[in-house]
């Protein structure tokens, strides 16, 4: 199979729902053609109301951008010019040549089914096929399709056109080439891709849930409001991560904090914050962090202090943008004003 896609000037996206429309939205932005295919069986008034629908929410969000100043009108007409919205009958003839298509049809199986089913009898064997679903896994979804080596499940965080993360899973099973294309696609538009194995939840939604459903707990048991928690997480958690990674984060602090932590929390909340075993094995082995050059990341070669100094000039730049970096004589200012006031 081929992995160039330098030359790749047109997507197709089966389903042409809310997740489908947002995936067209963004390779329309970065300047593709795409033809966003409504699997739908409708009657032809009910086909061309939903097509003007689906139109209608691309350009909205297309004219938020211009609000926001990131794009100016014209450029907003002309990404939405890049978006046509075709019933199944239309698209066969133009799915001769589709090289990449990416599925974005209801997280039901049998509509998964009918959806690759129906793709496989209309393209060609080199097309690529990409799965949006966020629930089923890449080895189940390769049974149902024809050469099942061009199969990979890529899934896209909500709002797909502004969210950079695509999340790639293979199998064993899945052409190198396959996986390559894709990422180069993706990062031709815009989009940071990342690869997992075939796992529940990928990456990203198998750690929302379990800070979601913690973050939950916390209010049920009264340890602190929504509010406190929610404002916690925007201005500490969330902050820390968006720069340091959680596995880099680790190597930051040593990993013996982490293993202590867990034991005083396993033992006083309950065992679902048990340290992993690869947590103990890394203390056992002194792969510690960053003081013992080798944690999750090796740093033999890295020159640290800079790399310290790099990481900390980045979380200064988005404290600066968010308005939170602390204010030199701050104390000091309020104190002035204060007095001013006063007088």
């Amino acid at each position: 199979m081929t992995d160039n896609t330098t030359n790749v000037k047109h997507i197709h996206v089966l389903g042409a729902g809310r997740m489908g429309q947002g995936i067209a939205l963004a390779f329309a932005f970065a300047g593709l053609r795409v033809t966003l295919i409504d699997f739908k069986e409708r009657n032809v008034q009910a086909r061309a109301a939903f097509a003007a629908a689906a139109l209608g929410e691309i350009g909205r969000q297309l004219r938020t951008q211009v609000d926001f100043g990131r794009i100016d009108a014209g450029q907003a007409d002309e990404a939405l010019a890049r978006v046509e919205v075709v019933d199944r009958a239309s698209a066969q003839a133009a799915l001769e040549a589709c090289e990449i298509v990416f599925e974005a049809v209801p997280e039901v199986m049998a509509a998964k089914e009918a959806a690759l089913a129906w793709a496989c009898a209309h393209i060609g064997e080199e097309a690529t096929i990409a799965s949006t679903t966020s629930t089923f896994l890449v080895t189940d979804l390769q049974k149902v399709v024809t050469h099942p080596q061009r199969l990979v499940n890529a899934h896209w965080l909500n709002p797909a056109h502004l969210m950079p993360l695509v999340e790639i899973s293979r199998s064993s099973l899945t052409d190198d080439a396959v996986v390559e294309r894709m990422k180069d696609l993706l990062r031709r538009v815009g989009k940071v891709p990342v690869e997992c194995a075939p796992s529940a939840g990928y990456i990203v939604p198998r750690l929302q849930a379990l800070v979601m459903n913690e973050a939950a707990r916390m209010v049920e048991e009264g340890v602190a409001s929504a509010h406190d928690i929610d404002t916690a997480v925007r201005t500490g958690f969330g902050l820390r991560f968006s720069i340091l990674g959680l596995l880099e984060f680790i190597d930051w602090g040593g990993c013996d904090i982490l293993y202590y932590a867990s034991r005083y929390l396993a033992k006083e909340i309950g065992p679902r914050f048990e340290a992993a075993d690869i947590v103990a094995r890394h203390m056992e082995a002194g792969r510690d962090g960053i003081r013992d050059g080798r944690g999750f990341y090796d740093y033999a070669d890295v020159e640290v202090p800079a790399y310290v100094k790099r990481r900390i000039g980045e979380f200064g730049q988005l404290l600066e943008h968010l308005g939170l970096a602390p204010r030199y004589d701050a104390a000091n200012e309020v104190q002035r004003n204060q007095t001013t006031t006063r007088t």
